[in-house]
């Protein structure tokens, strides 16, 4: 199988900066175009007697902070050689993700996981866990450095 198009989700931490790290050696290698997505959610918060739901305009400031740190993040890895596009999302992460591997025609997903234990999985969630399981495409997985 050949990888031409890499999908690599982005959270701006360390995990997922390595995982590009990665993911664009690997393109430089086959020659193939590399697609950072980040999946942003808006607040819900929810009470007892209501929920409050974001007006329009912080929906529209959250989408606009993301893309800029999106594009920042993107645009410093340009001068790398290799084709970057970039996706901005809003959503479950996980879901996102793959939906995003499936419209671009994704032969690849790498992305960062922390390695947290199954406790930690089991408190805390985890989206490469997600991906892993519903991806239809092969996950390339990239840990956090030890500490």
């Amino acid at each position: 199988m050949a990888f031409q198009k890499i999908l690599v989700p982005i959270d701006f931490e360390e995990t997922s900066q390595r995982a590009l790290e990665s993911a664009l050696e690997l393109a430089t290698k086959l020659g193939a175009k590399v697609t950072v997505v980040h999946v942003y959610s808006l607040p819900v918060y929810n009470f007892p007697d209501g929920s409050y739901i974001p007006t329009s305009e912080l929906a529209e400031s959250v989408q606009q902070g993301a893309q800029k740190q999106l594009d920042a993040f993107v645009e410093a890895q340009r001068a790398r050689g290799v084709t970057l596009d970039a996706v901005l999302r809003e959503g479950r992460s996980a879901d996102e993700i793959c939906r995003t591997a499936k419209e671009i025609s994704a032969d690849l997903i790498v992305m960062g996981t922390h390695g947290r234990g199954a406790i930690g999985r089991v408190l805390l969630g985890s989206v490469a866990v997600g991906v892993l399981r519903h991806a239809e495409v092969p996950v390339m997985t990239v840990r956090a450095t030890d500490t």
